[in-house]
């Protein structure tokens, strides 16, 4: 069975102090929910002062991003050994970063090849912008990214890595995909490539999570799907009872 996992990805919010606030009162309340596999994904300058507060508690510490050279002249980046030093996971591709920094399946993909000589556990994201999904190429983009970006990893790191379908229409909008329609595509579409690279056992055994103003109000529609697998929370994961209660949802899926 696919263990279900929720991440909570901050962004470029709350500063150091607001950082130690929100994860001391939330780990108190996350670190009583069973079954299921909890990250918290800061900004860089806070990751120290999370990682001292999550210590034992069995909840997983992420970064957001990471440059894919082992270290050198590149002002502004954070390597994957600085990542390594406090993190288990790491954010790649997020659609914020593909728009606004330019980044591609290429880049991320050698990005995922570092998190990978690295051991870290990888959410690499994929999803179509609004413009392709309302000319019906779902599909095509979305196999893409995940073929391109999910190239050359080695079969045994394979199951490891966790893959976030995040339509781009849905991030930060309010406006979220259903649960059938993103189960649709992580099963017919995702699956199928991640099978195409690995095999159809690893496709299986690698989960999928959704991310698209995922909410506590929604959360049950999305993780009563079953090739859906958790979330990546933007927004939700700033507020600790919203954030909690997803993950509680997710928690009660496991079989």
């Amino acid at each position: 069975m696919r263990k279900p996992l929720v991440a909570g990805n901050w962004k470029m919010n709350k500063t150091i102090a607001e950082t130690r606030d929100l994860v001391f009162t939330m780990s108190m309340k996350l670190r009583k929910i069973e079954g299921v596999e909890k990250v918290i994904c800061p900004p860089f300058m806070s990751l120290m002062a999370a990682s001292a507060l999550l210590e034992g508690s069995g909840i997983g510490l992420g970064a957001q991003n990471m440059h894919w050279e082992e270290k050198g002249a590149f002002t502004g980046e954070v390597s994957p050994a600085m990542v390594k030093e406090l993190c288990g996971y790491v954010i790649l591709g997020h659609s914020e970063r593909r728009s606004y920094f330019g980044e591609t399946d290429q880049t991320v993909n050698r990005k995922l090849l570092a998190a990978q000589a690295m051991d870290l556990v990888p959410i690499v994201c994929v999803g179509e912008t609004l413009e392709q999904y309302e000319s019906k190429l779902t599909r095509e983009i979305v196999s893409a990214q995940t073929s391109q970006s999910l190239r050359d990893v080695a079969p045994a790191y394979a199951p490891r890595m966790i893959v976030a379908y995040e339509p781009v229409w849905a991030i930060g909008t309010g406006k979220a995909s259903n649960g059938p329609e993103a189960n649709d595509v992580v099963k017919d579409v995702i699956r199928p490539a991640l099978a195409e690279l690995f095999g159809n056992e690893t496709a299986q055994a690698i989960r999928v999570l959704y991310g698209g103003s995922v909410t506590s109000a929604n959360a049950d529609e999305f993780f009563s799907q079953p090739d859906i697998d958790g979330a990546l929370v933007g927004g939700a994961s700033l507020k600790i009872d919203e954030f909690v209660a997803i993950t509680k949802a997710a928690a009660s899926t496991e079989a």
